[in-house]
């Protein structure tokens, strides 16, 4: 028999935050950003001093200084050694491109101008690739944006690519020799704990402890595993395959975490259960427990094929249970539970072993199929699998619905303004301008004002500081070299740590100390960027106001909405297709993209500085409503395919299936507003599970009964959408300025 199997968990549900008290303008301890600040410290200055003094060479020694920041403070990445060498090699790769193009274009405004769109969209586009992309995003604009803006002949580009190198390359070997716990292991880590905490959880329902810790244990350690999850606006894995097993390992472990603590919460004591059903829950247990040897590096044995038997011995022996037995239904409905647990862990422990690197091909292609909704693919085929699935991703995020796509979008023509404007205005140093724009340009309106009017304090404060340091120890080289490992020093500490003025502030005085190195001019640099990065904030506030105002959070409804009727559709088909009411095997490549895109959506949503315009509550609730009906569906379309005629209690429950994807359909009429509000939102429908039918037996009535379960456990949390559907729908309606 075929076996269902739960697809990975997309759009999942950040955590509540405890509120804190903590003052937002006090700085905290961060041993990541106290271990990024001193390589900036000991390399930036270090290599500056080498090239400019001993060298002495200006385009070496200016482009090696932004290399080095670009390099050390720009960009963070994750995952092992292997991993973070690649990436960096990639961005030393990738900005090498960029510098020559910049400096190729640099002497025609109107040519750098047209060349922005669509470089600056590759590259910020380029951050679906997974988090290491992402990151380095800024780091690679940088290497554009420095000489597109600042007009230099063709020969100035060995010496500037020489400097870029030199820093990455020196960069690149401090990172690898002092660097904190990557976030990929933390991952790990977490998903490791949260198998563990689920295997212990069934190991005492199976032998009677009943006691509350056990569930205490497990959600705290799911809680954990979303918390080190959605900890970044980005997925903290990348699309290499090892990468994307991890990915589904996460929302499957949450997914179990769900199913097993709704199972123990009816049946809370599993000793007396039959003995088909607890061998099925004891090798669901194993598994857990090989998942997380497998995530760990541990030694470990895993058996699919074990659990595979338990699993077919489970359908075996309720083919062979009397219909019209008082308990029939009863152990049906348990069964439900067991199965739904066990082939949750079967998919889990087949994504551990892609991400351990021991899955055999079979496994693998069976993995891509759940992530991507692509058919089975040939074995001469397998080489152009991960192109295929970078591919498919790309076609997912072309499209007005994605954030990635609509922040690229903006970003493009927001730096390409801002060089436009720099060159009309005549100001001295346009890289400022553009640098500004890059730094303020949020994805709403709102955001992009109140993070310009920061830019442009901190911007004040740190031209403050800089005439006073300058005032204070004049401009001799001496006092220059020792103020400016201290500028870097905090500098570098400052991104995501201190206040966003706090760092604009710190970055001005490593501006005024490192120009004044090069030309002594005094205080009077630090006019310059404030002028420069005012005029940078206005043309990101313009773009931002005329481009996309509401940012993510409208973007988030419609996201929603999308998720909710493409799972409702999936819902339906699938019911229907393990119902035998349909042919057709249903396709999960919709729900799956929707789920994508709901994602990136929520993140993105949370990573937008202000208050929310959509309450957070809210929002993890639709999420989990989307996701529900997605997982649901999958699990569906798994079941067997009847090939028998219908009968009354297949066509109930197909129209009841049919009823679902409408009132799905109706929520997300709400949220897009494609339905204006003049209709309320409708009740739940009506759910009653099909009573056993007097008579002969009938065939394979244990499937339909538990599609039958599937739906029932759907149609009970219909009710917890309501109220958060109406409040976003509400919100959709408001002007973005208010």
């Amino acid at each position: 028999m075929s076996t269902t199997s739960a697809p990975p968990s997309r759009a999942r549900l950040p955590l509540p935050q405890r509120a804190s008290t903590r003052p937002a303008w006090l700085p905290v301890w961060s041993k990541p950003a106290a271990m990024r600040a001193v390589r900036a410290t000991v390399v930036v200055p270090g290599l500056f001093a080498l090239t400019y003094e001993v060298v002495g060479d200006l385009q070496l020694a200016t482009f090696t200084a932004f290399g080095g920041f670009a390099t050390l403070v720009m960009a963070s990445f994750g995952g092992r050694r292997r991993d973070k060498l690649l990436a960096h090699l990639g961005l030393a790769v990738a900005s090498s491109v960029l510098l020559v193009i910049g400096t190729a274009v640099s002497p025609s405004p109107l040519l750098a101008t047209l060349v922005t769109v669509p470089v600056v969209f590759g590259v910020l586009f380029a951050g679906i690739a997974g988090p290491n992309a992402a990151s380095a995003s800024t780091a690679a604009l940088l290497a554009y944006v420095l000489p597109a803006t600042s007009s230099a002949a063709m020969t100035t580009i060995p010496a500037r690519l020489e400097g870029w190198w030199l820093a990455s390359i020196v960069g690149t070997a401090a990172v690898l020799l002092f660097s904190p716990r990557l976030p990929g292991q933390q991952l790990r880590a977490a998903a490791a704990a949260s198998a563990r905490a689920l295997a212990a959880q069934l190991d005492a329902a199976l032998h009677g402890d009943i006691s509350p810790a056990h569930r205490e244990v497990s959600i705290e350690a799911k809680h954990q595993l979303l918390a080190a999850f959605t900890a970044t606006p980005y997925r903290p894995t990348g699309l290499a395959t090892a990468d994307q097993a991890l990915d589904s390992l996460v929302g499957l472990l949450e997914w179990c975490t769900s199913v097993i603590n709704d199972s123990l919460h009816e049946y809370r004591d599993l000793s007396h259960i039959d003995d088909v059903d607890r061998e099925l829950l004891t090798d669901t247990a194993a598994a857990l427990r090989d998942v997380a040897a497998l995530i760990s590096d541990q030694p470990a044995q895993p058996n699919l094929d074990k659990l595979e038997q338990s699993l077919a011995a489970s359908a075996v022996h309720m083919e062979q249970l009397c219909q019209s037995s008082d308990g029939y239904t009863d152990a049906v409905h348990l069964s439900f539970h067991a199965r739904t647990a066990a082939v949750a862990a079967h998919t889990a422990m087949a994504d551990a072993l892609i991400a351990a690197h021991r899955a055999d091909p079979s496994i693998v292609s069976g993995g891509r199929r759940r992530w991507y909704g692509a058919p089975e693919i040939a074995e001469s085929e397998r080489r152009l699998a991960r192109f295929s699935a970078a591919a498919s991703v790309v076609s997912r995020h072309a499209s007005l619905r994605s954030v990635w796509f609509l922040n690229s979008v903006r970003g493009a023509v927001a730096l390409a303004v801002a060089i436009a404007v720099a060159d009309a205005t005549g100001v001295q140093h346009g890289f400022w301008v553009v640098l500004g724009t890059l730094s303020v340009l949020r994805t709403n309106a709102a955001s992009t004002g109140a993070t310009a009017l920061r830019a442009l304090l901190g911007t004040v404060v740190g031209f403050v500081i800089g005439a006073l340091l300058l005032l204070v120890i004049g401009t001799s080289a001496g006092a220059l070299w020792t103020a400016l490992p201290v500028a870097v020093l905090v500098a570098a500490y400052a991104p995501g740590v201190l206040p966003f003025a706090a760092g604009q502030a710190a970055f001005t005085v490593v501006v005024s100390v490192l120009f004044n190195l090069l030309v002594p001019v005094g205080w009077q640099i630090g006019v310059v960027r404030i002028e420069d990065v005012a005029i940078g904030c206005a043309v990101s506030l313009v773009v931002g106001v005329l481009f996309w105002p509401r940012g993510a959070g409208s973007l988030v409804a419609d996201d929603l909405a999308d998720a909710f009727r493409a799972g409702g559709a999936y819902l339906s088909d699938a019911a229907h297709w393990a119902l035998g009411l349909r042919e057709e095997a249903p396709t999960a490549i919709s729900a799956i993209t929707a789920g994508i895109r709901l994602d990136d959506a929520v993140r993105g949503f949370l990573a937008e500085q202000g208050a929310k315009r959509i309450p957070k509550e809210n929002l993890w609730r639709l999420s989990a409503g989307a996701l529900r009906a997605r997982l649901t569906a999958h699990s569906l379309a798994g079941l067997p395919h009847p090939e028998l005629a219908p009968d009354p209690m297949r066509v109930m429950l197909g129209d009841l299936a049919a009823q679902l994807a409408a009132w799905y359909d109706h929520l997300a009429s709400r949220l897009d507003r494609t339905d204006h509000g003049t209709v309320p939102i409708l009740s739940p429908p009506e759910f009653q599970l099909p009573t056993t039918p007097d008579g002969p037996s009938v065939p394979d009535l244990s499937w339909t009964l538990w599609v039958g379960e599937h739906l029932r456990h759907v149609t009970l949390r219909l009710n917890e959408l309501v109220e958060p559907a109406g409040t976003v729908a509400a919100q959709r309606h408001r002007p973005w300025w208010r």
